[in-house]
């Protein structure tokens, strides 16, 4: 290994030259505190920018063991270091020195949520920050001085002020890790306590607009407070005694008019799968990890899926058991999305009429009498909700304001007026007792079987020509070898790292089809791995730029790999 001072020299001396004598740097130097290692040096100053490790000695760090002592509390740590090395990075950017990216000192930058990243690993002997910098040119010609600047005062201004514990705020570094403690420990008691989800009084639950999740702050903001019949009390590891409303399992109804906040309840409630930042407002709503928000999802592509407990009787007798098309209906791609979230584990569904199709959420009396359903093929989710709560233990949290049928089936309705939520269960069954629907069931006496389905390796390939192309485009997409998956029906993502990921756990999964296991089965093999040995397992290595996914998400985009096949 070199001392940095041999960094200095390399960089002086090729001050001035072609972009490509950057590779000269390339290695480990010794900055005393800390090692700096040039693993990947970008082609030009256009290119992606280059990768650079920081370590530090988990000595010299001196981060006490409580701060990584368990799961919770060392991602919480590596979420934290990662937060002060990017506002760091932000602070200390001059603007842009030359061409392309040069100047550039950027680390994965998280949001509201607390998620596992690569950017940031604590662990063994080392606290190491895997960032991005652009390396300094005018042209194509390498700016030494100005690379020189970078690497000896503002990444170790950067380094010593976010990844050493003396530097830090000691008492907002605690909060972070209680707060990301407490909601997992609560997460892990909702089932035992018999609840889908859980909402503390005082959240904030409205979101500035809908393009920044930050939490509201200006106008009438409201803090939740829970209905009494509702209320619970939970006694967190760090916070204590905390009051909030419980969602028992079971069909859970939120009625209200509109604007009245039925939809932001749900938005908090399917974000709540994932822990928040302190000071977020959502910090203690907590949903069942495998929470899947469904929708319909015209023209997605759906693969030999059995929706025959929703969809059965097709005209011309075109099989529904292993149903597949190019170009769903809004009906079909939501009894195929559910089908399909139930094979991924799936055991609460978050559904919003706005986003759902009419008719596979409700047929009325009216339209039955019209429509036989010996012409019907479509088996509306009202007659099939409480099925699946009996069946599989599937619980829904339903937004409903277009039919008082649903109270006939629902176990629990809230009511929100004026973004306060009622507990009106008890009037929503009198009303369904004092005017009884007259529809007709069509559910039949079970929800059906969810029948398995086995991948095939050879239809996952992200190989484009002679290489393989895996690529984020944005939060909602993936380029996929030749292919484009759309994620923008697949709700519950919150960050594009998580959508990178999951690109390259989709190439790793395959070493799982082997013609045997299902896709349940396939998504739980690479879940399982990546639990035990990190992010780093699935793709390549030492890249800052990976975050935590659920296995419903990778689910979800294997499903719509629109060459996707498998043998049902």
């Amino acid at each position: 290994m070199r001392d940095s001072e041999e960094l200095r020299r390399i960089l002086r001396r090729i001050d001035g030259r072609g972009y490509k004598a950057y590779q000269d740097i390339r290695g480990e130097y010794d900055f005393g505190s800390y090692l700096l290692w040039v693993e990947h040096v970008q082609a030009d100053p256009f290119a992606a920018p280059s990768n650079i490790i920081v370590r530090v000695p988990l000595e010299k760090a001196g981060f006490p063991p409580d701060t990584y002592g368990n799961r919770s509390r060392e991602i919480a740590l590596r979420d934290y270091l990662t937060r002060c090395f990017h506002r760091l990075a932000e602070k200390v950017r001059e603007g842009k020195r030359g061409s392309g990216k040069s100047g550039l000192i950027a680390i994965d930058r998280p949001g509201q949520e607390v998620l596992e990243r690569t950017s940031v690993l604590v662990g063994g002997n080392w606290v190491e920050a895997r960032i991005a910098v652009g390396l300094p040119a005018y042209g194509r010609s390498i700016a030494g001085r100005e690379a020189e600047e970078m690497f000896f005062r503002e990444l170790p201004y950067i380094t010593t002020r976010s990844l050493f514990y003396e530097s830090l705020d000691r008492a907002a570094l605690y909060r972070h890790l209680q707060c990301n403690e407490d909601a997992d420990y609560l997460r892990g008691k909702l089932r035992e306590m018999g609840m889908a989800a859980f909402i503390a009084d005082g959240s904030i639950l409205p979101r500035r607009s809908g393009v920044d999740p930050r939490p509201l702050n200006s106008g009438r903001v409201i803090p939740f407070r829970s209905p009494a019949s509702l209320r619970v009390e939970v006694q967190l590891p760090n916070r204590g005694r905390v009051t909030g409303m419980g969602i028992p399992v079971g069909i859970t109804l939120i009625v209200g008019g509109g604007y009245h906040g039925k939809s932001t309840v749900l938005n908090a409630l399917e974000l709540g799968v994932y822990n928040h930042i302190p000071g977020d407002g959502r910090e203690l709503v907590i949903t069942v990890p495998d929470a899947v928000k469904i929708r319909a999802e015209d023209g997605r592509r759906i693969e030999r899926v059995d929706i025959s407990s929703f969809i059965s009787g097709l005209p011309f007798g075109q099989d529904t058991t292993a149903f597949c098309t190019e170009n769903a209906s809004g009906s079909t791609s939501q009894a195929a999305n559910i089908i399909e979230a139930l094979e991924a584990g799936a055991t609460l569904l978050l559904i919003d009429e706005d986003t759902s199709a009419t008719n596979f959420m409700i047929r009325d009396e009216r339209m039955q009498k019209l429509v036989p359903k010996e012409f019907e093929p479509i088996t509306p989710f009202i007659d099939k909700a409480e099925q699946l709560f009996r069946d599989y233990g599937v619980s829904v949290i339903l937004v409903i304001g277009g039919s008082g049928d649903y109270f006939d089936v629902a176990h629990h309705v809230l009511c929100m007026v004026n973004y306060e939520p009622h507990d009106v269960t008890e009037r929503a069954k009198a009303i369904a007792a004092e005017h009884v629907s007259r529809r007709t069931a069509e559910g039949g006496a079970s929800f059906g079987v969810i029948n398995r389905r086995v991948p095939l390796a050879e239809s996952v390939d992200p190989q484009r020509g002679r290489k393989i192309k895996i690529k984020a485009r944005g939060m909602r997409a993936i380029e996929f070898g030749g292919e484009t998956i759309d994620l923008s029906g697949v709700e519950q993502l919150v960050d594009e790292s998580q959508t990178r990921a999951i690109g390259h756990a989709l190439h790793y999964a395959t070493r799982y089809m082997d013609g045997k296991l299902g896709v349940g089965e396939v998504v739980a093999r690479v879940m399982e791995d990546i639990d035990r040995r990190g992010l780093d397992v699935i793709g390549p290595p030492n890249r800052g730029d990976l975050a935590a996914f659920r296995g419903q998400e990778l689910a979800a985009a294997m499903n719509r790999l629109r060459t996707f096949t498998v043998r049902a």
